[in-house]
Parts: C-alpha cells; sequence; structure tokens
C-alpha cells in the first residue's frame, strides 16, 4: 500500500498506540485516534498536526461493541475510507489466577479480546467493500509463551493469535489477495501499562528486562502497512522465546515461570490492592505519555542487563539440554 493512508488507532492515548500514532503522523498519513480518555486524545491531535498529519479523536471503550462500530462510522464519515486498523487497547491484571476477582478477568477479556473482535469485524466490514486494507491486531509474546500471575492478559493474547491465524485463512478461501491481517507480538515494552494494570499480588510490578521503546514496534507496525507479513514478533529475546518455545515447550515455559517469579514482581516494594485503571481513567499525566520509565532503567542498570542476559543463557542451556536428552 503507498501513499496517504487513512489509520484507525485504538489504545492511542499513551504507549504503544501513541507512539504508533506518532510514528504514522511524521509519514504524512490521516489519523483516526481512539481511546477512554479524551483530553489525551485532543493533545495528540495537536501533537499529530504539528507533524503535518491530519488527525480527529473519537472517544471509545474498545470493549463497547456500539461505541467500536461508531468509531468506524466516524473514520468513513471523515476520510471516506479506513486503509490502515490498528487494534493497539490493551490491559491486565496481576494476580494468581484465584487471587484475581472474575470480573477483573472478564474485564481484561473483554478489551484486550473482544475489543480486537469488535475492530477487527469493523475493519474488516470496509476492507471488504473496499477491496482492500490491513488489519494490524497487537498481541503479545505472551500469547504464545504464557507466564505466571497475568493469566487474563495471557489468555486474551492467545486468542488474538488463534484469531488472526483464522481470519487469515478466511481470507485466503475468499481469495481477498489486497486484505492482510498481521499479528504483532511485542516482547516487554517500556509503556506506562504497569501503572495502569490491575494488581492483586501486594507487590509492584516491574517491567522485566530487556526492555525495549515503543517507538520500536510503531516502527514495526508502520512498515507492515507497505509490506505486510502475518506474524511480528518484536524484540530479540521476544523472538528467541517464541522460536525456542515452539520447538521444546515445557522447558521454556519452566525458565520462563522462574524468571517471572523472581523479576516480574518487586521483592522489596510493597503495593496496595488496586483494579488499576480497568473501569475508569485517572488523572496521572504520565498515564497519557508513551514511555513508562522503565527503557532508561533497564538500559542503564547493569545489574538489570546481567540478569537479562542470564534469562537468555538459562534459557539456551536449558533448550540444548532438551534436545540432548530427547536423542
Amino acid at each position: 500500500m503507498s501513499g496517504t493512508s487513512v489509520v484507525v488507532v485504538t489504545g492511542a492515548s499513551s504507549g504503544i498506540g501513541r507512539a504508533t500514532a506518532l510514528r504514522f503522523a511524521k509519514s504524512g498519513h490521516s489519523l483516526v485516534l481512539a481511546s477512554r480518555r479524551a483530553e489525551a486524545l485532543r493533545e495528540l491531535v495537536e501533537e499529530c498536526e504539528s507533524l503535518g498529519a491530519t488527525a480527529i479523536s473519537v472517544p471509545t471503550d474498545v470493549s463497547d461493541e456500539h461505541a467500536v462500530q461508531a468509531l468506524g462510522r466516524a473514520a468513513e464519515k471523515r476520510f471516506g475510507r479506513i486503509d490502515v486498523w490498528a487494534n493497539v487497547a490493551g490491559t491486565s491484571v496481576f494476580g494468581t489466577f484465584t487471587e484475581v476477582p472474575l470480573t477483573d478477568f472478564r474485564r481484561v477479556i473483554d478489551v484486550n479480546m473482544y475489543g480486537a473482535v469488535y475492530g477487527s469485524r469493523v475493519a474488516l466490514d470496509v476492507f471488504t467493500r473496499q477491496g482492500h486494507g490491513v488489519l494490524i491486531n497487537v498481541s503479545s509474546i505472551l500469547g504464545e509463551v504464557p507466564q505466571p500471575y497475568t493469566a487474563a492478559y495471557c489468555r486474551s493474547k492467545a486468542a488474538i493469535n488463534a484469531l488472526d491465524v483464522t481470519l487469515r485463512s478466511e481470507l485466503a478461501l475468499q481469495r481477498q489477495k489486497k486484505i492482510h491481517v498481521v499479528t504483532v507480538m511485542p516482547a516487554t515494552i517500556d509503556t506506562p501499562f504497569f501503572r495502569h494494570a490491575a494488581n492483586y499480588t501486594g507487590r509492584r510490578p516491574v517491567a522485566m528486562p530487556p526492555v525495549y521503546s515503543p517507538d520500536l514496534v510503531a516502527r514495526k507496525i508502520v512498515a507492515a502497512v507497505g509490506r505486510p507479513r502475518p506474524e511480528i514478533v518484536v524484540g530479540a529475546l521476544g523472538k528467541t522465546l517464541v522460536r525456542q518455545h515452539r520447538r521444546t515447550p515445557r522447558p521454556v515455559e519452566a525458565q520462563l515461570s522462574a524468571q517471572t517469579e523472581a523479576m516480574q514482581l518487586s521483592h522489596k516494594e510493597m503495593a496496595p490492592l488496586t483494579a488499576g485503571t480497568l473501569y475508569a481513567t485517572n488523572d496521572d499525566p504520565r498515564d497519557a505519555e508513551v514511555t513508562g520509565g522503565w527503557h532508561g532503567k533497564a538500559r542503564n542498570s547493569k545489574r538489570n542487563l546481567l540478569v537479562g542476559a542470564l534469562g537468555v543463557g538459562l534459557l539456551a542451556l536449558v533448550v540444548n539440554k532438551s534436545r540432548h536428552s530427547s536423542r
């Protein structure tokens, strides 16, 4: 797809969504920006316009099917078409499966999985009428390699992965060669995600190194519009995990579980039990930023870098041992 595209981005007010919107804006595309935070969206529209893009904001809760349908109508009314739809909105809850309230578990599924389902339905309806389009669903490496304490999140991302495989299969059977579905699976990304998440562990969630920039994900998403690929894993460690998990799943799952227990939740900093921003946004200005303050810390902390490298080394050791024992 060449020239200027009309791009819908959900979850646009912070993190990967905001980085993606800004990256598209720098390329001069027309943007339809959606999230729950109206004021943050208005500020983002101004920033995108300062970069030379045309942009509108449509406050949207992606767990609401009718709101997502209205988002699609607003995009078509303003620009006459939709060329790219990026489902980026997402949330999470930390806690053991039995600790997390089922209402919170369901809310994560509603936002992450059904948000992608509703967006995909609207996008594919438009793309089918047009005869072209690129649907981008942001999943996670945890949809491929689940970890402890985030059952709802992992379940929702695995569902997105399966959904996208099904959509690609159906489009192939329908001979829709100009409609593409791209699954993006980031590793740990430096966003406000960990502040937004609900938490029932009593411990502060920490971004496990290595931590990658949200702009790296944004660049991959923008590049996928010109050269769509079925699956894009972002982050070197993420690529290693996904590749090895498909070969020897149990050792990789055991290693990720051990790393999660050691590094994902702080052993020093306690945290109150909270539903985070699952049901309502807050007024913390940091929550509308692209980054969450993790990337610089991970990059500059020798301890984190060493631990991250050790994790990769142990992973390779476990995988190699498993291979030899299976011969």
